[in-house]
């Protein structure tokens, strides 16, 4: 038995209905059912919070494999949850961690994910540790100053590097948590292909037919806001600030082979994203990791 945290964001979705596809036996782990009403059927929901340590004794009984994502800043959800899966048996967790986790020191946007790693690692149950790139869905943030001005601020310049479609890391995650031989592996996932913002904001605009200015992010203000149109806590801010340095020195851009060599398939291109994502780019419509996969209309949430 399987349980998936996140159930409900962008990858949890998309690897909810992977196991699903895959007659996997799972269980889903939500604070609000209504938000995992759209979900398959075949998902056993159960009620808990990793904030609540109370709540996850339930929640465990009986799974024997993990699918470990906590966002946001701090760990103190991971060692709630790495903690209920020791004392519950847990055999296998798969850690959605981040392609940020490098170099020494690590940068501030890497340093969370790092500090769950090294918790997980010193558990001493058997992990497997997903690296992922930037998402594809990211470009979704640029929706409001697309609809509002028609620009995307731009605090990379010459910086390249290789976005992933959550769906293709989902794919992954089935994989590694229905078969065997994974435990111990670290993956670093990417796209396929490197790409500037610019060129990036070029293939949005040819697919939902408008024009669009790509604008230089001159002020840390800018910078911050290229990437969290709302603002973001100092400490965050801070790592994004970071992160934008060391991404506009890399004209180059870290791409790997791993997802075509675990799916024996490439990477879905930023491209068909777009098009499979085009009426949420316009913000008339929801994204597609919203979506139920029945086909009904889109719930707004």
């Amino acid at each position: 038995m399987v349980l998936v945290t996140g159930a409900t964001g962008r990858i949890g979705r998309a690897l909810v209905r992977e196991l699903d596809a895959r007659n996997a036996e799972f269980r889903i782990l939500v604070r609000d059912p209504a938000r995992a009403a759209d979900l398959p059927a075949s998902a056993e929901r159960v009620l808990g919070d990793l904030d609540d340590p109370s709540t996850l004794t339930p929640a465990f009984h009986g799974i024997d494999r993990l699918f470990l994502l906590t966002p946001g800043i701090g760990v103190d959800q991971a060692v709630n949850a790495v903690t209920a899966a020791r004392d519950s048996g847990v055999r296998h967790i798969v850690l959605l961690s981040s392609i940020w986790v490098f170099g020494d020191p690590v940068p501030a946007m890497g340093r969370w994910h790092h500090e769950r790693e090294q918790l997980l690692r010193a558990s001493g149950i058997p992990a497997t540790i997903l690296r992922p790139g930037g998402f594809m869905t990211n470009a979704l943030e640029w929706g409001p100053s697309i609809r509002e001005e028609g620009v995307v601020l731009d605090a990379i310049g010459p910086g390249r590097s290789a976005p992933i479609d959550p769906a293709d890391i989902a794919a992954v995650a089935a994989l590694v948590l229905t078969e065997n031989g994974h435990e111990g592996q670290t993956y670093t996932l990417t796209g396929d292909e490197t790409l500037t913002i610019a060129e990036q904001v070029q293939i949005i605009a040819a697919t939902i037919g408008r024009r669009i200015e790509v604008r230089t992010a001159a002020t840390p203000e800018e910078i911050v806001r290229s990437r969290y149109p709302d603002g973001a806590p100092k400490p965050l801010a801070d790592a994004v600030l970071e992160a934008a340095a060391l991404m506009r020195a890399d004209t180059t851009g870290v791409r790997t082979d791993t997802v075509r060599h675990l799916l024996g398939r490439r990477p879905r291109t930023f491209s068909d994203w777009c098009v499979r994502n085009a009426h949420a780019l316009r913000l008339d419509d929801e994204p597609e990791w919203r979506r139920p996969a029945d086909g009904a209309p889109p719930r707004r949430m």
